[in-house]
């Protein structure tokens, strides 16, 4: 609820010119409860949610399977799950793309969200269960997650330039497919 106003109100007055006051207000809570759910005013914009989808759904691929195909079928799944396209989720697509626009224009957000990139890098290298003893194995891994997230970042704007109106997931494999061809990321959801 209190994330909720605060994009609302970012939304509505700018990023910069919305304190934290102001949500506590708006929301009906003190700004120390608000501090207490989102320890920094960026926390209230970015969401962590996909980064838990995204690990999870590595984790449970196929080692058999490459590298970008792993990761690719998890980014489109996540995605689909968190605009209601699949398990049943239903999720609020103008909450997640007010979410994103405000990320790609306030530069204090661009970096935080950088932050959180290489943080979700991370968690899918891990995921992946690579033997990282192996330095060659571990910069693999490093280089296929690095390049589908590059990936997923292009279909994310293009989704909140074009409002929304394409499927997320698609346009995630549409971007994944341009950078490794289609055949490499065919998206099997079965797995």
């Amino acid at each position: 609820m209190i994330q909720t106003h605060a994009v609302r109100l970012f939304t509505d007055r700018g990023y910069d010119a919305t304190t934290v006051a102001d949500v506590a207000d708006a929301a009906g809570v003190s700004a120390m409860t608000v501090y207490r759910h989102f320890p920094t005013k960026e926390d209230l914009v970015l969401i962590d949610q996909p980064a838990r989808l995204i690990a999870e759904r590595v984790a449970g691929s196929s080692p058999a399977q490459p590298l970008v195909r792993r990761i690719g079928g998890a980014l489109v799944d996540a995605a689909a799950v968190l605009t209601g396209e699949r398990d049943g989720a239903a999720a609020n697509e103008r909450f997640l793309l007010d979410c994103l626009r405000l990320m790609i224009a306030t530069p204090a957000l661009r970096a935080r969200h950088l932050d959180s990139q290489y943080a979700l890098q991370q968690a899918i290298v891990d995921a992946l269960g690579n033997d990282t003893t192996d330095p060659d194995a571990a910069f693999r891994a490093q280089a296929a997650a690095s390049a589908c997230l590059a990936a997923m970042h292009t279909a994310l704007a293009r989704w909140a330039e074009d409002d929304g109106r394409v499927e997320l997931p698609a346009l995630i494999t549409r971007a994944l497919a341009a950078s490794f061809g289609d055949d490499v990321v065919a998206i099997d959801h079965d797995d």
